[in-house]
């Protein structure tokens, strides 16, 4: 293959000379095959160790596997980082998962736990946006900016503030550093008003219906955090059990506004802070989600196409950076625009007035400090089983390649002991080229099977 995307990267000296040495290394099919089972993750783990399974009767071993015969002695194994700027690869199995996640909780799946009965549960899709912090560049509808220009959709200055000066970005990172808690209190609030629509005590509402959700958050142009929530009714039991005849689509969406415009957190005066008040903003948007999509503009596939696209993006959308930065030199050296740069030293500044909310840690992040998706329990499966399902997956091909039984099986004749220890993590210059390329050709695959599928699907139809 010598196409330009191919040879992208070579002009670098080092990273020419150290592909040169990789392919003329001893290892390099195996170097390539390990990269290849990563996916092509960008930072790959390095573990050293060994695994053998043994007859349970006799001890006999029956296969044995060392990283001492593997080139440089080492096994590398995905990073699971979800952020698609640190890693392609990973994000993308990422995203599968949180949609899988997402979608399992609106058209049920009784492989992951939920029953399909779960589509007749009344469900919305909720957004919750943070407050003004000052007026910024924007493209309202038809009419031009507050600044008089009609911006064109990737407007470097869409998000930023008319005037910096008077932009309050200490609110700005104070008010995503306590997203997380007017979550938490709004679904507080939300229980309570669900029960007091329907002339119910919180006891009797609980015992006679659940309210799960699973939610994801997005960085605004402006760089503040805001919540999309899949949020659904169920009965007593959860999604196994239906919803009483009270719990109608009003209600929940009622009960939405009216929670989400309770909520407020104290912040307390310090230094030359004053005593802040944190609520929601007040565009808030919640919209019914439709079961069979028969002309609903919010269908089930949309939501959880929507939900796992931005479950792998955080702050570096805003044009900030995806790592800790200690001090504001460095915002110079990493080239960061002037309004993320602002929200990042204001982060850096209030640290000293708030230090148990660890802005300076979480500086890189604007101030927000939460999980960028959860859920609550029984929504849905977790990501940690959709992970665990891929693995049991991958560990039967590899058995039956070797002839091996299913160590679960009680009539296993089989065990396996295993030792790993952390080796290191990453790529050399030409070992990151070599994950580049095998990544695209990847993507470029499965691309191409999406383009092929509706004619696949088109012809199968013809044929029965």
């Amino acid at each position: 293959m010598t196409d330009t995307a191919t040879l992208a990267g070579l002009g670098d000296p080092a990273t020419l000379a150290d592909v040169l040495r990789l392919a003329g290394s001893a290892g390099f099919d195996r170097v390539q095959d390990q990269i290849r089972r990563t996916g092509g993750c960008s930072d790959p783990i390095h573990l050293h160790g060994s695994t053998v399974t043994r007859d349970r009767t006799t001890g006999q071993i029956l296969h044995r596997y060392d990283t001492d015969n593997e080139p440089g002695g080492r096994l590398r194994i995905a990073c699971g980082n979800r952020r698609a700027s640190r890693c392609p690869s990973c994000a993308w199995t990422y995203a599968g998962d949180t949609y899988h996640l997402i979608r399992a909780g609106l058209v049920g799946d009784p492989a992951k736990g939920t029953p399909e009965t779960i589509r007749e549960h009344p469900r919305v899709f909720a957004t919750l946006t943070a407050p003004s912090f000052g007026p910024v560049h924007n493209r309202p509808g038809t009419r031009p900016c507050r600044c008089g220009t009609r911006h064109g959709e990737d407007a470097l200055e869409l998000g930023t503030p008319l005037d910096h000066d008077t932009y309050d970005y200490a609110g700005a990172v104070l008010w995503n550093n306590h997203a997380s808690e007017l979550w938490r209190y709004f679904t507080i609030y939300l229980r309570r008003e669900i029960a007091r629509r329907v002339g119910l005590t919180q006891k009797a509402a609980h015992e006679q219906s659940r309210v799960a959700f699973g939610k994801v958050a997005e960085y605004q142009k402006r760089g503040a955090v805001h919540f999309h929530a899949v949020i659904r009714f169920d009965g007593p039991d959860g999604p196994d059990s239906p919803p009483p005849d009270w719990a109608t689509l009003n209600v929940l969406t009622d009960s939405i506004r009216a929670a989400a415009a309770r909520v407020a957190v104290d912040v307390p005066p310090a230094g030359d802070q004053p005593a802040r008040l944190l609520r929601w903003g007040t565009q808030l948007d919640v919209q019914p989600i439709g079961a069979f999509g028969h002309g609903e503009e919010i269908t089930e596939a949309a939501v959880a196409s929507y939900v796992a696209k931005y479950a792998t993006k955080a702050a570096e959308t805003t044009g900030t950076v995806d790592r800790r930065i200690g001090n504001k030199e460095a915002l110079v050296l990493l080239g960061v625009p002037d309004h993320p740069r602002r929200l990042i030293e204001a982060c850096l500044d209030l640290n000293a007035l708030y230090p148990d909310r660890k802005l300076r840690d979480w500086a890189h992040m604007l101030g927000f400090r939460g999980h960028f998706s959860t859920k609550s329990r029984r929504y849905s499966t977790t990501l940690g089983a959709l992970r665990q399902t891929r693995a049991d997956y991958r560990a039967a091909q590899q058995r039956e390649a070797l002839g091996l039984s299913d160590p679960d099986d009680t009539e296993a004749t089989t065990f396996t002991l295993a030792h790993w220890t952390y080796a290191g993590h990453g790529h050399t210059p030409g070992e990151s080229w070599l994950a580049a390329n095998i990544r695209r050709e990847i993507q470029l695959n499965r691309d191409t099977a999406c383009e092929e599928l509706p004619a696949l699907l088109d012809l199968e139809g013809a044929a029965t």
